[in-house]
């Protein structure tokens, strides 16, 4: 039953029946309750290279494991730390949402989402334009999740961003990974939006919880950009023909005005800093030797 357990989490973590970092993140800590041995571990990591949320999670619970708590209650306060900060990312991020504005934003982000159900509930006024997010309409879970909450909602193919961002007030999106660069990795077509919004001068923020920073990323390694089936774009084979089909993409720091996360609004680089006084030497370099072994 255990086994059977674990593996059912793994294959909808995979599957992407399970999406947002966040969401596969607490997914993953819940694996750990039916396994957590070395190999169980290499697969949970191994399942979804591009969120260090996942592994950083892990490695943060394995950490309690080691200093006496019990599995139940280690995975209890990995996942309380980030309740507690997803709260403070709400609370930051709706400074800056005015009374009217209109936001832009492209996939579904659970924490985008949260800002701006947070924003709705304390009487803010705002219009969100939504893109639909091919190959796998992510776009269509923000935008049915923010209509039943009563929010207004533009909705429209990607290739409409342009007109979108001309309209906007800022453009609001999450994070699969957050580098020692302050570079952003996020859906595909994140970075050529955040490039066209600086072109019409609309900010860029980026609201995320801090456990997706990567400090592996500060060693020389490179975030690995998830490669997904080429079936998802187009499921028709034809003679040569080769279809791409990355799921992510690099936002440049440069680019983007501020991370919102638990420590507050604060430039990409202001960010890493307190990311790493956080969380580098206390739980991550345990992850960094599981992941070069």
């Amino acid at each position: 039953m255990e086994k059977r357990n674990f593996d059912k989490i793994c294959k909808d973590i995979k599957t992407l029946k399970i999406q947002s970092a966040e969401n596969i993140a607490k997914a993953a800590l819940d694996a750990l309750k039916y396994r957590h041995d070395k190999k169980a571990i290499k697969k949970l990591i191994s399942l979804r290279p591009t969120e260090p949320a996942l592994r950083n999670c892990i490695a943060l619970t394995l950490n309690l494991i080691e200093k006496g708590e019990k599995v139940d209650d280690a995975i209890k306060i990995v996942k309380n730390y980030i309740f507690e900060a997803e709260k403070k990312v709400e609370k930051y991020a709706i400074k800056l949402i005015k009374n009217n504005s209109t936001i832009y934003t492209h996939c579904h982000s659970s924490t985008v989402e949260n800002v701006l159900k947070f924003a709705k509930k304390k009487g803010k006024k705002f219009i969100v334009f939504v893109t639909e997010t091919r190959p796998l309409f992510q776009g269509r879970i923000t935008a049915e999740k923010l209509t039943k909450a009563g929010i207004k909602v533009v909705f429209g193919v990607d290739s409409n961003a342009r007109n979108f961002l001309r309209k906007a007030n800022m453009f609001l999106f999450g994070a699969d990974a957050i580098t020692s660069e302050g570079d952003v990795i996020n859906k595909i077509g994140t970075g050529m939006f955040a490039e066209l919004a600086q072109k019409y001068n609309v900010p860029c923020y980026c609201a995320s919880i801090s456990l997706k920073y990567d400090p592996i990323t500060k060693y020389g390694f490179r975030e690995v950009i998830e490669k997904r089936k080429p079936e998802e774009v187009w499921n028709k084979k034809i003679k040569n023909l080769e279809i791409v089909n990355p799921a992510f993409e690099i936002v440049e720091a440069k680019n983007i005005n501020a991370i919102i996360s638990e420590f507050g609004i604060l430039s990409p680089l202001d960010f890493v800093i307190e990311a790493s006084k956080v969380w580098e030497n206390k739980i991550l370099e345990k992850l960094r030797k599981l992941l070069i072994q």
